[in-house]
């Protein structure tokens, strides 16, 4: 009888926690959850599972015996040093780096930019904030299970330990500033558990110390610093930097917790809810208060208040877009296993559409209005010293991570990035007048949280690139051409455009050649060529990609000057200058895209960077109408890089997936798609360059949008542009396209089915599917929608 009543207990302890599963019960008609799970724990970090609300966030391992939650800051970063100023280059120096240009000695040039402007290698990461370690020492597991639900932005852990069910939940609430954790027992003898907070120490340097201030609190207290720092590659120690203070405050039910100097420990727990705050110096002059006044804004809230107010504050963003393929998912299966099928040649579609609902949740998760733009890494890091210092790259890199914020319908999460941007901008007055005696503002090819715009790399290849400005005005550009905003172009956008367009104005010069302007000295990003035999260099009189960018920027200039009537001496003249540009795109004699002024033989023929398309994809000044020959030659272009091993790298592969998408070729976008997933995805989907780096993360899901909705083409929506044979049925509900126009796409049978458009203002467009072009009129307000019918089209149009 006792035996009979110790079963029963364990089977009403097991309902109350949600944890009992009837594997006869049919399933519920109910939303589909996006979720990542697993039967194990994680092994190592690229294992674990992330969240985040923009600033703090957290990496769940979900360890039985001794649990670590990795923390993460956005702000956690060494000192701004005064010594870290421009080099000493002047506009000699660039006169006698074009001369050497002018004079085919490449290598030379190459020195001497590298000598007068970079500031050759830095030392300076963004860094982890520590460590929660929870050690449960349970033992016996069994029906182990780990996800992320991506629906929710909740991770949850469960098992049960000697019989007995556990169940641990985490999210990152934006609406409470805070990291939310419930643990929760079923075992008799309730939760046992001790938990402490810790800071990895720098180069034998402790960084932070934590204390108990009362019986329910832990505190940890610290700050950043780099004792490895390196400033124009010499040693350079950082021993001060952003500080911080993390709170972490328990609520439990039954037992009691004991209170020790570092520590605290659960004994006889029922349940127990830990609350995590943590702030820093660098948005808060008083991070101390500013913990205190979050948990006290929390107060009394039960953690299902909680929960709703985090789950309506992220839905409010992911739900705003819904994607399906086919109704033949496997979500029965581990994430872990489908990803393992999928290199063995197993096609995976709704992994490909849980990978693409990855990047919005990893954006929503790392960039929010009032934080730090996604870094290298996003949030997520654990290093003191993170591979390229987890900084933000610009030459690609840290544009990559926001192409898909606006066609997600997630337009708001590009002001961390704009914010960053004008502090460049700033930043960047100085270095244009006083390293290269120019009007307006110079961005450099990296950066990090302070915004310094000198150049950086031991290696003219590596770091001296001067389109990394014009590239980022783009993302003004766009987010422009996607809402129609004129407040936002005349406030934020147009100062931003015109200092880079005034800086490339003065930049560029008369080539002695063939008097057309370009870029001088001009790289492509990180790659190199053969200017005499064996002889490698970087450098040249006007690359592809400099050309392409600046005609972009002077191009958008003048088209943002028209819409804001604005007429002054320098609208004049980059008008004038415009036409006299050297063209961006020039073939070669295979009709290929030249990369450098002339048709260099290079040692890497395969390299990961396609930056001589530029202004094809993530510009738009190519399309297969308006310009074949060059349409043709970027396919050529790109069949050269596979060819000789391109596309080596994860961001790399996502480039090429969004190329594929512009070139409306459905099967190529998707066998990239295919290759990333098998040689450029770890276990819980974080993209590996290698190692992480979350651009390709971003860059897929941008990729997967450019293959169903284009809109770069003047005047021209086209619906699924490049769709897979094997996506044969699917919809995709809430991207968005320029003109301010919101879209639902449905297909079946590998056809279109239908479409419907909303336009939030006056618009008029042709509508593109196949071979069909329907001319299209809207009012503001009004819903559009076209039905593809076997015999004819229909289209209908009326009020929302």
């Amino acid at each position: 009888m006792k035996a009979y009543y110790s079963r029963l207990l364990l089977f009403i302890a097991t309902l109350a926690l949600g944890l009992f599963v009837c594997n006869s019960c049919g399933p519920k008609e109910q939303p589909k959850e996006d979720i990542l799970w697993y039967k194990q724990a994680a092994n190592n970090w690229n294992e674990a599972l992330p969240l985040g609300n923009g600033n703090i966030g957290v990496m769940v391992f979900g360890q039985t015996s001794r649990e670590r939650i990795q923390l993460n800051d956005d702000s956690m970063w060494p000192a701004d040093v005064n010594e870290w100023i421009e080099p000493e280059g002047d506009t000699n120096d660039l006169e006698s780096i074009r001369a050497l240009l002018i004079e085919g000695k490449h290598e030379d040039a190459d020195r001497l930019f590298v000598d007068k402007f970079s500031r050759k290698s830095i030392v300076r990461s963004h860094q982890t904030l520590g460590d929660l370690f929870i050690d449960f020492d349970h033992q016996n597991i069994t029906d182990y299970r780990r996800e992320l639900n991506l629906s929710t932005a909740v991770s949850k852990v469960s098992y049960k330990a000697d019989g007995y069910p556990f169940a641990q939940e985490i999210f990152v609430s934006k609406p409470h500033r805070a990291i939310v954790i419930k643990l929760s027992s079923a075992s008799p003898e309730g939760l046992n558990a001790k938990l402490s907070l810790s800071r990895p120490y720098d180069h034998g340097h402790q960084t932070a110390t934590s204390h108990t201030i009362d019986g329910s609190t832990l505190v940890m207290q610290g700050e950043v610093t780099q004792r490895g720092g390196k400033f124009d590659s010499k040693p350079f120690p950082i021993d001060e930097g952003v500080k911080f203070e993390t709170r972490l405050k328990i609520n439990h039910q039954g037992g009691s917790i004991r209170r020790a100097k570092d520590f605290l420990e659960l004994q006889d727990v029922k349940n127990a809810v830990v609350i995590i705050v943590s702030n820093s110096s660098y948005y808060h002059d008083n991070y101390s208060i500013q913990n205190e006044m979050d948990l006290q804004a929390i107060g009394s809230k039960t953690y299902s208040q909680l929960t709703k107010e985090h789950i309506d504050d992220y839905q409010s963003l992911y739900s705003r877009v819904d994607f399906r393929l086919s109704k033949d998912d496997l979500d029965s299966i581990p994430t872990d296993q489908r990803l393992e099928r999928v290199k063995e040649g197993v096609v995976d579609l709704g992994l490909e559409s849980l990978l693409f609902h990855y990047g919005r949740y990893l954006l929503i998760a790392s960039s929010r209005p009032g934080s730090n733009p996604a870094n290298l890494q996003g949030l997520w890091n654990e290093h003191i010293q993170a591979p390229w210092n987890a900084d933000y790259h610009l030459n690609i890199n840290l544009q990559m991570n926001y192409w898909l914020a606006d066609v997600c319908n997630l337009g708001e999460l590009n002001q961390p990035l704009f914010d960053y941007i004008d502090k460049l901008v700033d930043h960047g007055r100085i270095t244009a007048d006083k390293n290269f005696g120019c009007r307006g503002s110079f961005i450099p090819h990296a950066s990090d949280l302070w915004a310094p715009t000198w150049l950086r790399a031991p290696t003219a290849y590596w770091g001296c690139s001067v389109g990394a400005g014009g590239w980022l005005m783009q993302h003004y550009w766009q987010h422009y051409s996607y809402t129609l905003d004129k407040k936002f172009l005349r406030e934020r956008a147009f100062p931003a455009i015109q200092e880079v367009a005034s800086f490339y104005s003065d930049w560029i010069i008369e080539d002695p050649r063939d008097g057309s302007l370009i870029s001088a000295p001009s790289t492509s990003p990180e790659n190199q060529f053969y200017y005499q035999e064996g002889k490698q260099a970087a450098t040249c009189l006007g690359s592809a990609m400099d050309q392409q960018v600046i005609y972009e920027v002077f191009l958008n200039y003048l088209k943002a000057s028209e819409i804001l009537s604005i007429k002054n001496d320098l609208t004049t003249t980059i008008r004038n200058q415009i036409r006299q540009l050297r063209p961006g795109f020039v073939l070669d004699t295979n009709g290929r895209i030249l990369e450098w002024d002339r048709p260099y033989e290079e040692p890497e023929p395969g390299h990961r960077h396609m930056s001589h398309l530029y202004g094809f994809h993530p510009g738009t000044q190519i399309s297969q109408e308006k310009n074949p020959e060059l349409f043709n030659a970027v396919r050529n272009t790109l069949d050269y890089r596979l060819e000789n091993g391109g596309a080596g790298t994860g961001w790399s592969r996502a480039w090429l997936i969004n190329c594929s998408a512009r070139l409306l070729d459905g099967a190529m976008a998707h066998e990239h798609i295919q290759q990333m997933l098998r040689k450029s995805i770890s276990n819980n989907l974080f993209d590996l360059h290698p190692p992480f780096q979350i651009d390709g993360n971003f860059g897929y899901t941008a990729g997967v949008a450019e293959m169903l909705l284009q809109s770069h083409e003047e005047n021209t929506i086209r619906v699924l542009p490049a769709l897979p044979d094997s996506w044969k049925e699917g919809h995709i509900k809430g991207l968005k396209a320029r003109g301010g126009l919101s879209t639902d796409i449905h297909w079946n049978n590998g056809q279109l089915e239908s479409v419907k458009i909303h336009s939030k203002y006056t618009s008029s467009f042709n509508l593109k599917y196949g071979d069909n072009t329907v001319p299209v009129s809207m009012k503001p307000g009004e819903t559009y929608v076209y039905e593809n019918n076997k015999r004819s089209p229909k289209s209908k149009s009326a009020a929302y």
